[in-house]
C-alpha cells in the first residue's frame, strides 16, 4: 500500500463518510474510492463496511487503520526533523477552542502569530470541551485550548496561564459601595448563569457553593452559552454574573466600574493546551505556546495557580 492510500483510509475512518473524506483530503470521491479499492484488492479483504451509514471499518480495517495512523505519524515526525534541521517552521495546526475563551484569547495572538510564522497555517474551530476531547482522540484536531484540569485518560495538559474569575454587577449592586465581594454576598436568585453543561457554569457553582432547586432558577439560562450576552443583560437589568479576566480587556470605563474582584484568595481558572498522548507536532505547539504567553497582558501572565476552581466533570461542555 502507498502512503496516499493510507492517508485516504485514515480519513474515511476519521469522518466515516467517503465524500467528506475526499473533500478533506482534496481529491475527488471517485479517486479516493478507487485508491481504497486498490488497497483492499491488494490485501484481499474489505477494510470498510459500505452498507452502513456512517461507514464503519471491518475488524481487519480497524487493525489496518491503527497501524496506518502510526505510519503517517512517523512520516510527519520525519518531515518535522528535516524542517527543524533546515530552520524551516511550516505546517498546519488544527485547533479547537472553547467558546468561553475564543472571543477573548484568539484576537490577542492570531495576527502576531501569522505575521511571525507565515509558513504555519492555523485552522481554528470553536468547540465544546467534550468535542475537543473526542476530536483529539480521532485525530480531527491537533490541539485544544480549554479550561483544565480535566483528568481525561490519554489526554496531556500543558497549562498556559491562570485568569481570575470576576463578578460583573448591575447598577443596583454598584450602590452597595463594596470594592470586593465574597461568594456569600451573591444572592443565587440574582445570579445569571450559562446553561447546564458548561464548565464555566460548574466553576461558578463551585465558587458560590450553590445547590439549585427548580424554584431557585428564576433567572435566564442563556442557551447559546454566551458570556457577552449575559454581561449585556446585566447592563440593562438587575443582577450579577461571573466573567473571566480576559473579558475585561476591551471594556470601557463604565463597564470596568461594574467589575468586582472577589476577596482573597481570588478564584482562578486554569487555561491549558491539551493534546492526545501520541501528539507529534511538538515544535509547532511549542512556538504557539510561546506566542500566546507573549501576547497576554502582564497581570494575567503573572497570575498563579493559588486558588484554581475545579470543574465538575459530568457537567462540562465549555
Amino acid at each position: 500500500m502507498t502512503l496516499t492510500q493510507l492517508k485516504y483510509i485514515v480519513a474515511i475512518d476519521t469522518y466515516r463518510h467517503f465524500g467528506t473524506a475526499a473533500e478533506k483530503t482534496f481529491v475527488s470521491q471517485p479517486t479516493l474510492s478507487m485508491q481504497v479499492q486498490k488497497a483492499e484488492d491488494e490485501l484481499g479483504a474489505k477494510l470498510f463496511d459500505r452498507s452502513k451509514q456512517p461507514v464503519v471499518p471491518t475488524q481487519l480495517g480497524t487493525e489496518v487503520i491503527e497501524q496506518a495512523r502510526k505510519v503517517l505519524a512517523e512520516m510527519e515526525i520525519l518531515d518535522q526533523m528535516v524542517q527543524i534541521r533546515l530552520g524551516v517552521i511550516a505546517g498546519q495546526l488544527k485547533i479547537g477552542v472553547i467558546p468561553t475563551l475564543a472571543p477573548y484569547l484568539l484576537p490577542l495572538f492570531i495576527q502576531s502569530f501569522t505575521d511571525r510564522y507565515p509558513g504555519v497555517k492555523l485552522i481554528m474551530s470553536e468547540l465544546t470541551t467534550e468535542m475537543i476531547i473526542a476530536n483529539l482522540r480521532s485525530g480531527k484536531i491537533d490541539i485544544g485550548i480549554l479550561v483544565t484540569p480535566l483528568q481525561e485518560a490519554g489526554i496531556k495538559e500543558f497549562p498556559l496561564f491562570y485568569e481570575k474569575l470576576l463578578a460583573y454587577v448591575s447598577k443596583k449592586h454598584i450602590s452597595d459601595g463594596k470594592s470586593c465581594i465574597a461568594p456569600s454576598d451573591i444572592d443565587p436568585k440574582k445570579l445569571w448563569l450559562l446553561e447546564e453543561g458548561h464548565c464555566f457554569r460548574s466553576q461558578i457553582m463551585n465558587i458560590c457553593a450553590l445547590k439549585y432547586s427548580a424554584q431557585d432558577q428564576v433567572k435566564l439560562i442563556y442557551e447559546s452559552g454566551s458570556i457577552e450576552t449575559l454581561r449585556r443583560m446585566i447592563d440593562t437589568n438587575d443582577g450579577i454574573t461571573i466573567i473571566p479576566e480576559l473579558a475585561t480587556i476591551d471594556m470601557n470605563t463604565e463597564q470596568l466600574g461594574r467589575v468586582r474582584h472577589f476577596q482573597e484568595p481570588e478564584p482562578m481558572r486554569e487555561v491549558s493546551i491539551v493534546v492526545h498522548r501520541d501528539y507529534i507536532k511538538k515544535k509547532l505547539i511549542s512556538i504557539l505556546t510561546e506566542e500566546i504567553r507573549a501576547c497576554l497582558p502582564d497581570n494575567i501572565r503573572n497570575n498563579t495557580d493559588s486558588n484554581t476552581i475545579p470543574i465538575s466533570k459530568p457537567q462540562y461542555q465549555q
